[in-house]
């Protein structure tokens, strides 16, 4: 049994009574929640833990929504873009998408949102040029330029909510498909404020009402084909909180009419590692007011039958912006994340709420988001959730979290043993990390780090999913390493550059592709935030760019800050140009064993005057670079591995001119440790699944450990 209690959140099953309260024991549950397709039962309701009800506001209504299917939600879609042959063209709007998921809102109110548009001529065509035909969900276009492509943007009613619709396709369920009902319009807000209020008085057991978001869920676009299933995904994009109620509202409140184009952008849509432009920004805003206000009357019933609220930063989480002005006002008690990685733990703790807690993986289902078997035939879930914890773990070391917990369906651990056995040492070992962090503060070395990127503070430690998600990304790399480091780190926006943060910041990370919100894009060409920087790294700091940092057109050099890294990128226009000549050098101690940057090509050199770490074929890979007093540093890319991460931290160190072998630090790059000063407590974990020995410098000498595999020892 759990060597200590506590702070562990476990999912229990009517049918399974006894497996629920022995599992409660084993890993010292205090808590029992239902799952998504389960209920708990009274022998379990009444067995003496706090109860945790899952309940997603806006489905689980499908009487109301077959009685009002006008007040689903919806979103845009854009059929095509098709080539004409001829002067009239037919687009089937509906073929290329999952019929399951929608169903075609041709309304009047819709209607005038559709758009036709020419994307070979970038026009839309006029609407007196098109008609839409009901019966076989087809427009047609007429008078148009053969040979050019057309496509068509339409409203869509979402009829599958689509949380919903993965566990039922992940699970095989044989049930009615749940819809989702948008609280916008008046008649079903008032509806779900009466089944609150309702499902408050007739759940006197539960103790914390878990609200599975609020709202509007992220986007996931599934197609027909089930060779391409997902055509579309994106944590953080608003284009499911669209209709045309809502549209109606914002040109009466704005001033302007927003358009299908504006959330189409040419069938991107607009991802969250794209900038947003001020439409986006005006229509977030607009969002956020209205989860923030609907959000807080739910919230308020909850509080009234006293009972706490918590939502889960997942799923319907579009409109909280947990880190906006107005998230605070809604007044959760505290905070749901589902965690892979460090960064994401980093994400959950810094939230303004009492509680935040972690929902671990891997989530008990038969198979993983990627299809993979887990606590089925061919599963190994005692080796994923090792996998998971260990990049987990290291977040947890830097900053306090309340509770973990799991979900899904508990009986499917039966046949999994060391699965069992595995939980319980992590949650004995959570509960041990937790008495480190109630002594104070983790040790962290001087210098302070700022990640630079359009979203800033409203975004931090994230990007557009999970990490095996959105692995293409640099700087999600760089989160995920930053995320376990002995490093105080920032987010901050070029709109933060030019009111004067860099003053609190030592080291500004910039780290992305070209034209993202990560690396800036247009946000390069305000010539204030260019200078602030020059002045900020001439007088000392450091900034360090990663993959195309700064890249943006128009100007003398397609890195805006190439004076200060002393390398660029050539885009085409200087082939003809000649290069700077150089030859690699080696810093001791500073580039780790192992270690590696990606090659990127037509990296040049801008004054010969960078030192070049690491390079291929005449290409700058890895450089350092005098600016004034301070230092530019360029690396090719960054991926996430433990020398990788050993690496970052020893520029960070070498940059705030610490020692790279400093007071709590390992010397294997496969292991970390945290010191909390105030306790004396000195902890190392190995990152690995080998054996590793490490040594750590501390104030009273050197001490040398050897750990297994995964282990964390005090």
């Amino acid at each position: 049994m759990a060597e200590l209690n506590g702070s562990f959140t476990l999912p229990g099953e009517a049918g399974y009574e006894e497996l629920t309260l022995k599992l409660a024991r084993k890993w010292g549950a205090d808590v029992i929640r239902d799952s998504d397709g389960t209920t708990l039962s009274d022998e379990i309701l009444k067995a003496g833990y706090g109860i945790y009800s899952t309940i997603c506001i806006i489905r689980d209504h499908n009487e109301w929504a077959k009685a009002h299917p006008q007040e689903l939600q919806q979103t845009f879609l854009m059929a095509g873009p098709r080539p004409a042959d001829g002067e009239t063209l037919e687009i089937p709007i509906m073929e290329e998408f999952f019929s399951e998921q929608f169903r075609v809102n041709d309304t009047a109110a819709a209607m005038k949102y559709w758009q036709v548009y020419d994307r070979t001529a970038g026009k839309e065509v006029p609407r007196g040029q098109w008609e839409y035909d009901a019966q076989k969900e087809t427009v047609r276009i007429r008078g148009i330029r053969p040979f050019h492509m057309y496509s068509v943007s339409f409203l869509a009613y979402r009829i599958w909510e689509e949380i919903s619709m993965y566990n039922h396709t992940t699970n095989n369920w044989d049930r009615e498909h749940l819809m989702q009902v948008d609280p916008r319009y008046p008649q079903t807000m008032e509806y779900l404020l009466g089944w609150m209020e309702r499902w408050c008085q007739t759940h006197p057991d539960t103790t914390v009402v878990r609200f599975t978001s609020m709202f509007y869920n992220f986007v996931w676009i599934w197609g027909s084909d089930p060779r391409r299933r997902n055509l579309f995904t994106d944590w953080g994009s608003y284009d499911f909180t669209v209709s045309d109620l809502a549209l109606d509202e914002f040109e009466r409140e704005y001033g302007y009419r927003m358009t299908a184009e504006d959330f189409i952008n040419k069938g991107n849509l607009h991802v969250t590692h794209m900038p947003a432009d001020q439409h986006k920004k005006d229509w977030m805003s607009f969002i956020q007011r209205f989860v923030a206000e609907a959000g807080k009357k739910l919230v308020d019933i909850v509080h009234r039958y006293g009972k706490k609220a918590y939502v889960f930063y997942d799923d319907s989480w579009v409109g909280l912006e947990p880190y906006g002005e107005l998230f605070g006002k809604i007044g959760f008690d505290g905070l749901i994340k589902c965690v892979f990685s460090g960064y994401e733990v980093r994400l959950c703790a810094g939230v303004p709420v009492e509680t935040h807690e972690l929902r671990l993986h891997p989530y008990l289902f038969p198979v993983g988001l990627g299809g993979a078997p887990t606590f089925m035939e061919g599963g190994n879930p005692a080796l994923d959730a090792k996998q998971y914890w260990k990049n987990v773990r290291r977040g947890l070391l830097r900053v306090p979290i309340q509770r973990i917990g799991l979900g899904g369906y508990l009986h499917l651990t039966e046949a999994f043993p060391d699965f069992q056995d595995y939980i319980e040492q992590i949650s004995d070992e959570f509960r041990r990390i937790q008495e480190y962090h109630r002594s104070g503060k983790p040790y962290t070395i001087r210098p302070k780090v700022a990640v630079l990127h359009c979203w800033g503070s409203l975004r931090p430690w994230t990007l557009s999913g999970h990490f095996h998600e959105t692995f293409m990304h640099d700087l999600i790399h760089v989160n995920e390493a930053l995320s376990g480091l002995p490093a105080k780190v920032g987010f901050i926006s070029f709109e933060d550059v030019k009111a004067g943060a860099l003053a609190g910041y030592d080291i500004v990370i910039n780290a992305g592709r070209a034209g993202t919100s990560w690396s800036g894009g247009d946000a390069w060409k305000d010539e204030d935030v260019v200078s602030r920087l020059y002045q900020w790294v001439y007088e000392g700091g450091t900034f360090l760019g990663i993959g195309q940092p700064s890249a943006v057109e128009g100007f003398d050099s397609y890195y805006r800050m190439a004076p200060v890294l002393g390398v660029d990128e050539d885009t085409g226009a200087k082939v003809c140009h000649g290069r700077w000549e150089f030859e690699t050098e080696e810093i001791p101690g500073l580039l780790p064993e192992g270690c590696s940057v990606p090659e990127r090509e037509n990296r040049f050199l801008t004054d010969g005057k960078a030192r070049v770490l690491l390079a291929h074929d005449g290409n700058p890979d890895l450089t350092l670079h005098a600016f004034g007093k301070g230092l530019g540093i360029y690396m090719g890319g960054f991926s996430y591995t433990p020398e990788n991460t050993r690496m970052l931290l020893n520029l960070l160190l070498y940059a705030g001119g610490e020692p790279l072998d400093g007071l709590y630090l390992t010397d294997n790059p496969f292991t970390e440790c945290a010191y909390y000063p105030q306790a004396g407590r000195l902890v190392i974990i190995n990152n690995s699944d080998r054996p590793q020995t490490a040594t750590v410098r501390t104030e009273q000498g050197d001490r040398t450990v050897t750990l297994e595999p995964f282990a964390c020892v005090e």
